[in-house]
């Protein structure tokens, strides 16, 4: 019985401190929580009274503040101070309450509240006032929105902050990236994580640190790592280098020659690929010209003023689609040719076809047809430039490198010059409207004796030339506004490139139109644009004097005529 009842008691001793543990459990657990709950109350507190301090802080106090901001760990930080970058943070006048502005609305301001984050509604444009931002605040923004952005999910926007924090690198920087770049999987990042590090490490005391870095910036051709290299060989009023490192001086010397040497390479296919968007342009302006030229004998003053009418028609059709901006130019390019086609049967039919064998009396004649076309675009559209929208597939560039990109409406202009030329030597080769005119080209009497109507021949030869003017026109309101002396700028280029190449010869005219515009682009920058043509003008007068039927010249009896 005495067993029995100490039993008991040691039974209910063990009861009472297992009951004790779990209420010394039970406390520990709910002080944790009401820690917890301090925290995120004291985060809370500190995000409000930084917001209302950012608020009614000055200019010079603010950069302190948006540190303090950054260093939270709240999901509100980055969208505050992106806010506050692009000029949308306000603050209400009568209750001073921090907000967003979202959106304008019919009575000023669709905002929300930046602590809670909720919807607002609308305000009018005086109820609000901007809290001010300056130049030094905002590369504050610019370093800690970047920070930020490390963190992100997509790869874009963490290149972008990598990329923006390497224009400023520091030793906190420097750790920052340290500890992100092992786990960074996108090879792009990791590789301007490196370079942001090269440019901190080459600035260190490790000699062998600084040259490991130095040949990583090697490989990168942007101004920054280019001036950082410079930094390295800035020399002293004495003329000393303030580098004393020998060894860093000469891998630092050596990388920026090789950088160089990239940079003048590079600047070289830049200015090809502008002589060749140049010279797409000449050719395609000079290709209709060379048909009428070739083929008939006509002296065209009037072909700039087609190429007009083809620009203004693709203005016209932009005007008529509103809400088709990425296709109108689809439309645009039939419609500018068969318009600028029907006017040159107009002109072939009521002018030109009187004035055959009396080249300069089809000169004047045309060049006054020219003047009553331009009249006629200033009486209907007025004589101010239009502008013709650029797609948004034609917009933007192909950045090749930091030092080479290529702008993606010049290239479709290439490929359009190229496609537009393929085009039509199908049609002169391929068809038997092309069998007539070049039939008419070589000898258009032998060509009348066999029963070809030449008149017909005549007419659809010179809407074929003035429908290929209108195309041109079509890939020039992509390049310059469009205005009634659009013309006049092309018509004396797309002469000197038919001459050129060889009158009535398409691979000729392709050929020196590029070489011009090639040319052209490669003296510019050591003579300028005007002497560039002068003397562009000049190598062709003396070129003609040696092969006066140009690089290609026409084969037939009418030529040898």
């Amino acid at each position: 019985m005495v067993n029995g009842k100490s039993q008991l008691l040691l039974n209910r001793a063990w009861l009472s401190v297992f009951l004790m543990l779990i209420g010394c459990l039970l406390t520990i657990a709910q002080a944790q929580s009401g820690t917890n709950t301090v925290e995120a109350v004291v985060s809370q507190d500190a995000f409000t009274e930084l917001i209302h301090q950012l608020r009614d802080a000055k200019l010079r106090k603010k950069p302190a503040l948006v540190k303090q901001l950054g260093e939270l760990q709240d999901t509100r930080v980055e969208a505050v101070l992106q806010a506050l970058l692009d000029g949308r943070l306000y603050y209400t006048k009568d209750d001073r309450r921090a907000v967003v502005f979202k959106e304008n609305s019919e009575k000023g301001y669709r905002i929300t509240d930046v602590v809670s984050g909720t919807l607002i509604g609308e305000i009018g444009k005086r109820q609000a006032k901007k809290i001010g931002v300056n130049n030094t605040l905002r590369r504050i923004l610019r370093s800690k929105l970047a920070e930020l952005k490390l963190d992100s999910d997509a790869s874009e926007e963490r290149l972008k902050a990598v990329k923006a924090l390497s224009q400023k690198m520091d030793a906190r920087l420097g750790h920052l990236l340290r500890d992100r770049l092992p786990g960074e999987e996108d090879d792009d990042v990791r590789a301007v994580m490196s370079l942001a590090i090269a440019i901190l490490d080459v600035r260190g005391q490790d000699t062998g640190l600084r040259l490991d870095a130095i040949e990583i910036l090697a490989t990168d051709l942007s101004s920054n790592i280019r001036n950082t290299l410079n930094d390295l060989l800035r020399t002293n009023a004495d003329g000393s280098f303030a580098e004393t490192d020998k060894a860093v001086l000469e891998a630092a010397t050596d990388a920026l020659k090789k950088i160089d040497r990239q940079v003048w390479l590079y600047g070289l296919v830049e200015t090809l690929f502008f002589g060749l968007s140049l010279g797409s342009v000449l050719a395609l302006s000079a290709i209709g010209l060379a048909i009428t030229f070739g083929v008939m004998g006509v002296i065209n003053m009037a072909h700039g003023e087609l190429m007009m009418v083809g620009a203004y028609t693709t203005y016209v059709i932009q005007q008529l689609m509103p809400n088709y901006q990425d296709s109108f130019i689809l439309v645009a390019i039939p419609a500018a040719f068969l318009v600028s086609a029907l006017l040159g049967i107009c002109i072939e039919r009521g002018v030109i076809r009187f004035l055959y064998g009396r080249p300069l009396e089809t000169l004047l004649a045309t060049f006054g047809i020219s003047l009553i076309l331009q009249q006629t675009v200033r009486s209907i559209f007025s004589p101010l430039n239009r502008s013709v929208s650029t797609p948004s597939w034609m917009s933007g560039s192909l950045e090749i490198n930091s030092v080479l990109s290529l702008t993606l409406n010049r290239l479709y202009i290439i490929a359009f010059a190229l496609i537009v030329f393929g085009l039509l030597l199908m049609v002169l080769k391929k068809t038997r409207l092309g069998l007539q005119v070049r039939a008419v080209s070589q000898n258009r009497s032998m060509a009348k004796a066999m029963g070809i109507r030449s008149e017909r021949v005549d007419a659809l030869t010179f809407g074929l030339g003035s429908g290929i003017a209108g195309v041109a026109g079509v890939a020039l309101s992509q390049l310059t506004n469009v205005g009634p002396n659009l013309g006049q700028s092309y018509i004396v280029d797309s002469f000197m490139v038919v001459v050129f190449g060889g009158v009535g010869n398409l691979w000729g005219t392709l050929i020196s139109g590029m070489s011009l515009g090639v040319a052209n682009k490669i003296l510019e920058p050591f003579a300028g644009a005007v002497l560039a043509k002068i003397l562009i003008l000049v190598a062709i007068i003396l070129f003609i004097q040696i092969r006066p039927r140009g690089l290609f010249p026409q084969k037939g009896r009418a030529a040898e005529d």
